[in-house]
Order: C-alpha cells, then structure tokens, then sequence
C-alpha cells in the first residue's frame, strides 16, 4: 500500500483519482487550498504557503504525488493569480519534496494539451510537437514543464498531457459540463461561443485509472499524452446528448464566448501512453454521455 498525497483533491479530478487509488487499496493524503472541515487525512494549505507546505510533506511523507492542483478554467479572469497557483505553486512543491527526507518514489505532474495550440504538426498530435500556446492559460502550462525540468535530476517525475476529458461533478464552466446541464434542465436555447471546433474527448474515470497505472509502472522522466485519439465535433456531441436525452436545444452564438484563437481541431496521439501501462480501452464517448445525463448527485 503506498501513500499517495493528491493535491487538488477537492476538485474534479482530484475525487475520481482518489477513489481510484482508494479502490487500489492505497492511503490517499488530499491537499486542498482552504481548510478542511473534517477529514483526518485532509490538509488545507495554499501551494504559495512555502513554509506550512514543507510541514506538510514532511508529516506526509507521501510514496507517490498526483500534483492536479491548477487553476485549471482557460477563461479565468486573473492572469497573475493563475501564473502564481501553477507556476510557483508547483516550484513551491517540488521544493516542498526535494527538501524532504523521505524522497517520493514517483511524482506525477498534470500539464495540458493546451501547450499544443494550433501547431502545424499535424493531427494526431504526439509528444514530441511543437509549444503553440494561445492563451495564459496554456503558457502556464508551457512554463510549469520547463520549470520542472530543474528538478528532474533529483525528482521521479512524470508529465501528462491531458487532452479534454468529461464526467459527472465537473463544472458548468466548462463547456461539455455546461451543455449537459442544459440537457439535464430541458432548456430550450443554449447559447455558445465556436462551434466549428473538434476535441479528443475522455471518461474522466479513465483518466484517473491512467493516472494510477502510470504511478504503478513510473516511466519517469517521460511525458505523456493522455487521450482517446478521437476527436469529436462539437455538433456531433449536442446531436448524440440531444439522442440520449429525447429533447432538443436551438443552439446559438453569442460573440461574447467566442475565443479569438480557439483551436479548430484537436486530438492527441496515445501509442507511447499504451506502450507504457498496457492497453487500456477508452470508454465509448456514448456511454460517458449517457452516465453525464443521468440524473443524481455528482460524484
């Protein structure tokens, strides 16, 4: 049984990747910005709280970390606060580590498929593409990796490179989350920003089920990407949640949501993830939106 510290616990991902590893029958330790309520193996410390965050790791003293803490809604509307939580926040963190006595044996570290952009690489996009950010959001991402690597000498890193992934409890700020609940609530318009766009799209319990074996297996030093290896249009999957939930919705532009440099067409390439942890079959996106449009509380 390893210890796992999970920062970002709290939030989306954080909940699936606990539950993931919890039914691995692994100690799992959260991290979360503000102090918890209850739980004894919950610690509320902000990631720019370099001195409670030291005291933290070093009572923690955690096998693995699964660092997913980020201020992670590319509309987000302070840029600083966004380039200290996920910048310095993990600087602060990998220093947190290193300084520890007891070195983690694998560090896992959530980048974005963001940092991609609209390269002209080519689709499917694999590791080794080129940087194309095209918002502060992305070029957080960008700065979080090379920072790393001032650590990979001394720490077991591992990098991921998430491309969209979907699921019950995420928030409607985001868009597959906000057309769900457009569904959910039988609204009659939805209004939207691009909707000439594709994406790779994911089960976020898979991920998380990646997330884990990638900790098993501790590839350090690589990066990977990790998605389905589809992309999906936009359209196609308002017409499949309109199939599922028998209801449909006028779907209209409003120009205040539309991104000046929204990329048009995204999806990852995922042979070296595979090659990595083994075959590990992507949930039909139709299952996935059918578990989203199911009623009940999220996960």
């Amino acid at each position: 049984m390893a210890t796992v510290l999970i920062t970002g616990a709290d939030g989306f991902t954080g909940r699936y990747v606990a539950n993931a590893m919890r039914a691995r029958g692994h100690h799992v330790v959260g991290l979360v910005r503000r102090e918890p309520t209850s739980g004894a193996d919950v610690y509320g410390c902000d990631l720019l709280q370099r001195a409670r965050l030291g005291k933290v790791i070093d009572r923690v003293r955690p096998d693995w970390v699964v660092h997913l803490a980020a201020i992670a809604f590319v509309g987000h509307g302070d840029p600083g606060e966004m380039y200290a939580t996920n910048v310095i926040g993990t600087r602060n963190l990998l220093e947190a580590l290193d300084a520890c006595e007891k070195k983690p044996s694998a560090i896992l570290l959530a980048s974005s498929a963001n940092i991609y952009g609209a390269g002209e690489s080519g689709l499917p996009i694999a590791e080794d593409a080129p940087f194309h950010p095209a918002n502060d959001y992305a070029v957080s991402k960008v700065a979080l990796e090379y920072m790393s690597q001032l650590w990979h000498d001394r720490l077991p890193i591992i990098t991921v490179r998430p491309f969209n992934y979907i699921g019950v409890g995420q928030s409607p700020s985001f868009l597959v989350a906000k057309i769900a609940d457009h569904f959910r609530r039988r609204a009659s318009v939805i209004e939207l920003g691009n909707l000439d766009v594709a994406r790779d799209f994911s089960d976020v319990r898979w991920v998380s089920d990646v997330y884990c074996r990638l900790l098993e297996a501790a590839p350090v030093g690589e990066v990977f990407n990790v998605c389905s290896g589809q992309p999906v249009t936009l359209m196609h999957l308002i017409e499949t949640m309109s199939r599922i939930a028998g209801h449909e919705i006028d779907v209209q532009v409003n120009p205040a949501f539309v991104r000046p440099h929204e990329v048009k067409s995204q999806c990852g390439d995922n042979r070296k993830l595979m090659s990595a942890i083994g075959q590990l079959d992507t949930p039909p996106l139709f299952d996935t939106l059918e578990w989203l449009l199911a009623p009940g509380e999220p996960a």
